[in-house]
C-alpha cells in the first residue's frame, strides 16, 4: 500500500457535480503558514515536460516533473516564478498526491506540438486524472484541464496546490485572497490562480516567506488558469481574461503556432524519416528555449542538474544552473536551426552574442542570464571564437557586427593566461569547464574563428589584420599535435590525442587534479575524450588521418558505452560528473573520493555521427540512438544510464536519461543538426572557407 496523505492533513472538498461525489469522511488542515526567510528547494532536473507558445504575447514557460508541474518561468527563462503546481485526488480517508501517491504518464499527443498530456492512475486502480498543459498563446497565462473519473464507482475529489518562487527566490513571497483567486506577490512579480468552475475553500499563507496555497476545485471536469504579471492586479487580468474562450479553441490555438512554425522550415531530411516524430520535437525543444523578451538568448536548459536547487547553496540563491546562456552552446543552437531553416533564429541568436560580448575587451561571458548580465566568472577561448565562426555561417557580416569580431579575434591573438603566463591557444578553461590547458576541441575553434575573422576583415578593407589572424591560424593548426598528441602514452603503443595538456608537452606525465571526485593527480597522458572530433568537423584534419584514427580506437575501448538504444560516450577518463554508483543523485564530491560516475552524452554520439559522415560512413546508427534516448515525451536528456555496477538502486534502464538536466537543448540541437549532416554528406556547420584553408 502506498504512502497516503491521512484525511485530516489536507483540507478535502464538499458535494461535487455528477458522478463524483466529495467523500464523508473529511477534514481541515490548518492554514498553510509562510516560512519566513526560507528558500525553497527547486525541483528534479529529470523533466518529463517543457512547454510554451509559439506567439511572443505569452512570456510564460511550463516544466512537468514526477507527476506534477515543476518550475514555470515568467517573465523571462532564466527566471522560475514557480516552483510546483500540483494536484491531489481525495477520497474516504484518504489524500493522494500526484507526485508521490499516483503512476503518471506524460506524452506529447500531438507529434507537431508541445502541447503535453499527463495521466495519473492510482496506484489500487480506483481513479484516472488527467491534465493537459499549454500556455494561452494571447496572454501571460498557463492553463491546465482537469479531468478526473472514477474506475471502480468511488466517490473522489479534486485539489490543487501551488507553491511560488517569485522572481527566481522562493524566500519573500506574500499571499492573499481576492474573491475566488489565489494571489501572490513578491517586489517584481505577481501570480493569480483561478479555476472555471471557481475554486472553493481558498487558503494561503501571508507571508512573507515561502507561501504554500491551496484551494478545492469543484467537479469532475475544470480548467486551471495561473496568470502572471508584474503586479497583483496584472496577474489576475491574465488569469480571468480568458476564461470565455473554449479549451478547445485556445488548444487549437497553441498547436497551430508550432504547427505554422514546422511549416515554415525545411522539410525534414529523408535521413530523419525513421525518427521523424522525435525530429520535430527537437526542433520544438530548441526552438522553445529561445528568450521572448531577450530574442536570440537560448538556455541550456529549462533545468538545474541533478538537484542543485536541494543541495548547493550558492547555485539555487537564486537558481542559476542552466537556465543561463553559453556562447558555446549558443553555436550549436544556431547551427542546428540554421540548418532546419529558421535562419532568422540563427541570425537572432548570433546577434545575441555580438550584444553580450564583454567591453573593451571583446571576450565572452562563460554564461549569462538571457539579459546578459554575466553569471559565472571563467573564461573559455573557444567560446570567444565561435561566435565569430557563426557569424560568418549565417552572414552576419556587416559594419555592427564586424567591430565584434575584431575586438574577439583581437582578444586571442592577444591573450595571455594571467596564472600561467601562457598565450592563447592556451585557454583558462575548455569545454568540459573543470581544466584549463591546450584542448584539441578549443584548439580547433579558435583557428575556425580566426580564418572566419580574416575573411569578414577582408570585406572590410583591414587586408593587415587579415594577413597576420591567417599566419597565426596556420600555426596553431600546424602545431595541434605537437601540443596535444601523445607518442608514448600508457593507454596505447600508437599516437593519440589527449583530452588536453598543461604544458603543452604531451610526452611529459605533467599531473594534475581531475575534479569532481576523480583522481587527486593524474598523468595528462591517462585522460582521453572524443572532443577532438571537433577537427575534423571544422576541417582541420581529414577523417582519415591516422592519428585521428588510432584516438578514435583509445576512446572506444575507454569511454564507449554500449546500450540496447545503441552506442554512446563518456566525456573523458575518470569523469564524475553524474550519479553515485549505485544511482543516487549527483553532489559536488572531493577529489579522490571516486563516488559518482560520469554517465553516457547523447552530444557525443551525435559528434561521433558526424564524424562517420565526414569519413564517408553511415551514421545512421548514431542518429538513431539518440533519438531512441528520448524519453516517452520526446525530451532527451544530457546523460543516459550506462548500466555500470554496482547497481543496488539502479538509475534508470540502460541507453535512457539519467536524472540529469532534461530536456539538454544541446541534446536535441546535436540530433538536428546530425540529421541535416547526413542528409548533405558532411557537416552542416563545416564552412569550405575553413576546409579549403587546410585541404580537407
Amino acid at each position: 500500500m502506498p504512502l497516503r496523505l491521512l484525511a485530516g492533513t489536507v483540507a478535502l472538498g464538499v458535494a461535487a457535480t455528477g458522478a463524483l461525489v466529495v467523500p464523508t469522511a473529511t477534514a481541515e488542515q490548518p492554514p498553510p503558514t509562510a516560512r519566513a526567510g526560507k528558500q525553497a528547494k527547486w525541483t528534479e532536473a529529470d523533466k518529463t515536460g517543457f512547454g510554451t507558445s509559439r506567439t511572443r504575447s505569452s512570456n510564460v514557460w511550463f516544466t512537468l516533473q514526477g507527476g506534477r508541474t515543476s518550475e514555470v518561468f515568467y517573465p523571462d527563462l532564466s527566471t522560475p516564478s514557480v516552483r510546483s503546481l500540483e494536484l491531489l485526488v481525495s477520497g474516504d480517508g484518504f489524500v493522494d498526491r500526484a507526485s508521490t501517491d499516483m503512476r503518471t504518464t506524460v506524452r506529447r499527443p500531438d507529434p507537431r506540438s508541445l502541447r503535453f498530456t499527463s495521466v495519473h492512475e492510482d496506484k489500487d486502480g480506483r481513479y484516472r486524472l488527467t491534465e493537459v498543459h499549454v500556455t494561452d498563446p494571447r496572454r501571460d497565462a498557463y492553463v491546465v484541464r482537469l479531468r478526473l473519473r472514477s474506475l471502480d464507482g468511488g466517490r473522489y475529489a479534486m485539489r490543487v496546490e501551488h507553491d511560488p518562487a517569485l522572481g527566481n527566490d522562493g524566500s519573500d513571497d506574500r499571499g492573499s485572497k481576492r474573491r475566488h483567486a489565489l494571489v501572490a506577490r513578491d517586489a517584481t512579480v505577481s501570480t493569480a490562480l483561478v479555476a472555471k468552475p471557481h475554486l472553493q475553500r481558498l487558503r494561503t499563507a501571508n507571508g512573507p516567506g515561502d507561501v504554500v496555497q491551496r484551494a478545492r476545485i469543484r467537479g469532475q471536469r475544470a480548467t486551471l488558469t495561473l496568470g502572471f504579471g508584474r503586479s497583483p492586479g496584472r496577474a489576475l487580468h491574465q488569469a480571468t481574461s480568458g476564461r470565455t474562450q473554449s479549451f478547445a479553441r485556445l488548444t487549437r490555438s497553441y498547436d497551430g503556432g508550432w504547427h505554422r512554425y514546422l511549416d515554415d522550415l525545411r522539410k525534414a531530411p529523408a535521413s530523419a524519416a525513421p525518427i521523424l516524430a522525435e525530429y520535430h520535437a527537437s526542433v520544438l525543444m530548441v526552438a522553445a528555449a529561445e528568450d521572448k523578451l531577450h530574442r536570440g538568448a537560448v538556455v541550456a536548459s529549462p533545468s538545474a542538474p541533478w538537484v542543485w536547487g536541494d543541495n548547493v547553496p550558492d547555485l539555487s540563491k537564486p537558481s542559476g544552473a542552466y537556465h543561463l546562456a553559453w556562447s558555446r552552446d549558443s553555436y550549436e543552437f544556431a547551427t542546428a536551426l540554421w540548418a532546419a531553416g529558421d535562419k532568422k533564429a540563427a541570425r537572432r541568436i548570433s546577434d545575441w552574442l555580438f550584444e553580450v560580448q564583454q567591453q573593451p575587451d571583446g571576450s565572452f561571458p562563460q554564461n549569462s542570464d538571457v539579459a546578459g548580465n554575466p553569471v559565472w566568472g571563467e573564461l573559455q577561448l573557444d567560446e570567444v571564437a565561435l561566435p565569430i565562426v557563426l557569424a560568418r555561417l549565417v552572414g552576419r557580416t556587416g559594419a555592427k557586427t564586424w567591430r565584434g569580431v575584431r575586438k574577439a579575434a583581437q582578444f586571442l591573438v592577444r591573450f595571455r593566461d594571467e596564472e600561467t603566463g601562457r598565450r592563447a591557444p592556451y585557454s583558462p578553461q575548455e569545454r568540459w569547464e573543470n581544466q584549463a590547458g591546450y584542448s584539441p576541441n578549443s584548439i580547433a575553434a579558435q583557428v575556425a574563428g580566426l580564418v572566419c575573422a580574416a575573411d569578414i576583415a577582408r570585406k572590410h578593407g583591414a587586408k593587415k589584420l587579415a594577413r597576420r589572424w591567417l599566419r597565426l591560424a596556420d600555426r596553431w593548426q600546424r602545431k595541434v599535435d605537437d601540443w596535444t598528441v601523445t607518442s608514448n602514452g600508457p593507454l596505447d603503443d600508437g599516437r593519440y590525442y589527449l583530452r588536453l595538456t598543461k604544458n603543452g608537452k604531451p610526452n611529459t606525465k605533467a599531473a594534475y587534479p581531475m575534479g569532481d571526485g576523480g583522481p587527486k593527480k593524474i598523468d595528462q597522458r591517462r585522460v582521453v575524450d572524443p572532443s577532438f572530433l571537433t577537427l575534423v568537423r571544422f576541417g582541420l584534419v581529414p577523417a582519415s588521418d591516422p592519428t585521428i584514427a588510432n584516438s578514435l580506437r583509445v576512446v572506444d575501448d575507454k569511454l564507449k558505452v554500449e546500450t540496447p538504444n545503441g552506442p554512446f560516450w563518456r566525456r573523458f577518463s575518470f569523469d564524475g560528473y553524474g550519479e553515485t554508483r549505485d544511482g543516487g543523485q549527483w553532489e559536488i564530491p572531493e577529489s579522490g573520493t571516486f563516488t559518482t560516475l560520469g554517465r553516457g552524452w547523447p552530444i557525443l554520439t551525435a559528434e561521433r555521427g558526424e564524424y562517420a559522415v565526414s569519413a564517408g560512413q553511415d551514421a545512421t546508427v548514431y542518429l538513431r540512438a539518440v533519438a531512441a534516448a528520448a524519453g516517452p515525451s520526446g525530451l532527451i536528456s544530457e546523460q543516459v544510464w550506462d548500466g555500470r555496477p554496482p547497481t543496488g538502486r539502479p538509475c534508470c534502464p540502460a541507453g535512457e536519461g539519467t536524472r540529469a538536466a532534461t530536456p539538454l537543448t544541446w541534446s536535441h540541437g546535436n540530433l538536428v543538426r546530425l540529421a541535416w549532416s547526413i542528409q548533405r554528406g558532411r557537416p552542416v556547420d563545416q564552412q569550405p572557407l575553413v576546409a579549403d584553408r587546410y585541404g580537407r
